[in-house]
């Protein structure tokens, strides 16, 4: 796995475009742009308001929860493998506590407290400590728990009990729905009201007034009112609310993903307003999206690489923010990312009868922008920048790749073969043939290849090639594939290097690369070991980690004990309404996925000095030069995509 993460190129530029979230940089000195009028309720929710605690006989609520105690907090299915991970803290912020379990754990039941199963806490590497961790530590494996029901472990030695869980085949359902969710809250251009937006998250529509996105300028001709477009309808990238075409390149491909994995997951109620017509919803927030790159896309085929402002000043809530946006000239970077998008998504409309009208629309603008990009010169220097925050352009190599993908999925639509003979004669030139791994920083990639291997009319020998790379990488790489007990305190290895902006991302895509040999039946015989890695992903996520936290924000009310607090974002951000789950009248909304720890941070935050690496996170979102937050805990629609694609596969629901 490469160490660079220059497919973000974003991470270069946006230090000076997003440091002022909530503040105005107007002559040097910061500006307070939040409403002071804002709906604020007091009503966060705090941990007395979790469903486990309000059962009949809450006497496990009197137990203190150790923070060393880990465990999934929203808990796990039934058939799975259940192991807790229990520290002894050696180094970092922590290195003072210490804990030794005693050498019984029960499982207890929350609502009576009666105890269903004891067992031992086994060392983990002998006592050895973790040198990415600073930790050591044992596990405690209870996995022949599952009855269905609410449960902790109890430490009868120490009278301390973990964080609470719920064993149970829908778990991860309502996860599903908040993550999901997280695109609704970031649309641009929408307004956020009853009854789809809690009334702690409603605004009124952003960048709606006068040269603002539907009627957004040229950034080279300003002034020339005739070249006016209108250009809403998208998501905000990340924190920042900027729009770019570029940045979506694995985001819509990955939600597909998670859709065609596992269709059933992905109901019509995820409360958004397209809720109840007859469509999923992961495909009503696809198509916002889409709705929003056909804007993009000119006469000619070519499409707009991305929109934005031009200076640094931010409002909260978004509704409230005047500048004007502005948009970029066409690239072959954002034009053959787009004949992808159209591609797919056409093949996925054909299957719902209520979008197939739009299918005939879709497979044209396809087949315009690919031939946009084959008949204009290739380039990676679109982007000046003047739009801030970050640089759209994405290099030559990447953009061959791109190509293939566009493609694969221009095949699979149609059926032509002058795509099917492209991807024969240009599939070397994609990331897992030119040094990435499957599904590491361009998993779209390596993920269109595994798709063509499956249709029934792909090359033989590029369908032998695509197979054989990747079982032979799932087979020998035990750096990336496999769960090897030794690597990892914690049940989730990445190598050091992999923690730099935006780990959470790269882990979340090794948990799916690891899982795709299940769901291609690679290895039938090894399932086991690659369906770990997965899970244990998730259990990562979900508090088995250094912090012991989950990593997705606000989740006390789907169970969470302790989650993420503080995100970096223009509309959440410090010292506003919603800038802190426990502390703010109404923190952020749930279910926003963090970029995570990052042994790279370059502020001058306290509490992350001389920290292990996987300790290199901290539950905060200042807006100071000085602090950096955003290299921390940002979270982006791309670490939002690899999550709910790694999620679906353990997703059930009843509906």
């Amino acid at each position: 796995m490469s160490g660079s993460i220059a497919v973000f190129k974003k991470i270069q530029y946006i230090a000076l475009s997003l440091v002022v979230s909530s503040c105005g940089l107007l002559n040097g000195s910061y500006q307070r742009n939040i409403d002071e009028d804002i709906f604020q309720p007091n009503n966060s929710k705090r941990l007395e308001t979790t469903s486990y605690l309000a059962t009949d006989n809450p006497e496990g609520a009197l137990v203190e929860a150790s923070p060393y105690i880990k465990v999934d907090q929203f808990g796990y299915r039934p058939q799975d493998n259940k192991v807790a991970v229990i520290v002894d803290p050696q180094q970092g912020y922590n290195a003072a506590d210490s804990y030794v379990p005693g050498e019984a754990i029960e499982v207890r039941k929350w609502s009576d407290n009666s105890v269903v199963y004891v067992g031992t806490p086994e060392k983990w590497n002998n006592g050895e400590i973790q040198h990415s961790s600073g930790d050591r530590g044992y596990w405690f494996d209870f996995s022949t728990v599952s009855e269905p029901g609410h449960y902790y472990l109890y430490d009868p030695a120490t009278d301390k009990r973990s964080h609470p869980f719920l064993i149970d085949r829908e778990v991860y359902y309502p996860i599903l729905k908040a993550a999901v969710r997280m695109f609704y809250y970031n649309r641009s251009n929408s307004a956020k009201e009853a009854p789809y937006a809690d009334p702690r998250w409603s605004d009124r529509a952003s960048f709606m007034g006068r040269n603002q996105d539907t009627e957004a300028r040229f950034v080279d001709d300003k002034n020339n009112k005739s070249l006016a477009r209108d250009l809403s309808g998208g998501w905000w990238d990340a924190g920042d609310s900027n729009k770019y075409v570029t940045f979506t390149s694995s985001v819509i491909h990955q939600l597909l993903d998670a859709y065609s994995i596992n269709p059933d997951a992905f109901t019509d109620d995820f409360d958004i307003p397209e809720s109840g017509n007859g469509i999923p919803d992961i495909i009503d927030e696809v198509r916002y999206e889409i709705d929003w790159i056909k804007k993009m896309q000119q006469a000619d085929g070519g499409v707009l690489i991305k929109v934005g402002t031009i200076d640094y000043q931010n409002f909260s809530p978004k509704s409230r923010d005047p500048r004007p946006r502005y948009y970029a000239a066409a690239c072959s970077s954002s034009t053959i990312v787009a004949a992808g998008h159209f591609a797919r998504t056409a093949r996925i409309y054909r299957q719902l009868e209520p979008l197939q009208a739009e299918v005939p629309e879709l497979t044209k603008r396809a087949k315009q922008a690919w031939d946009w990009y084959h008949n204009n010169p290739k380039r990676d220097d679109c982007d000046s920048q003047e739009i801030k925050s970050g640089d759209a352009d994405r290099s030559l190599e990447e953009q061959e790749g791109d190509a293939v993908v566009a493609a694969i999925y221009l095949y699979a639509l149609t059926g032509e073969a002058v795509y099917n003979d492209y991807v024969q004669e240009h599939y070397l030139k994609t990331k897992p043939f030119i040094g990435d791994r499957f599904s590491a920083y361009v998993p779209h990639h390596g993920d269109a290849l595994m798709f063509y291997s499956t249709l029934p009319n792909s090359d033989p020998e590029v369908r032998a090639a695509v197979i054989d790379k990747k079982t032979a990488e799932a087979q020998q790489d035990r750096e990336y594939y496999g769960f090897h007990p030794e690597q990892d305190l914690y049940r989730s290895y990445l190598p050091d290097r992999a923690y730099h902006w935006g780990s959470n991302l790269v882990r979340a895509n090794r948990g799916s690369s690891n899982y795709d040999v299940v769901v291609y039946d690679l290895l039938p015989s090894q399932e086991q070991t690659y369906t770990e890695v997965a899970l244990n992903t998730l259990h990562y996520f979900h508090g088995v980690n250094p912090l012991g936290m989950t990593y997705l924000s606000n989740m006390y009310q789907y169970g969470a004990e302790k989650s993420v607090n503080e995100i970096y974002h223009e509309w959440f951000t410090d010292n506003s309404p919603w800038d802190n789950a426990l502390t703010s009248p109404n923190g952020p909304p749930p279910g926003y996925l963090v970029g995570g720890p990052n042994k790279n941070y370059t502020g001058n935050y306290p509490r992350l000095k001389n920290q292990p690496i996987q300790k290199m996170y901290a539950d905060w979102n200042s807006t100071s030069l000085e602090d950096k937050s955003w290299e921390i805990s940002e979270p982006a629609i791309y670490y939002q995509s690899s999550y709910i694609k790694l999620l679906a596969n353990f997703v059930d629901s009843s509906d």
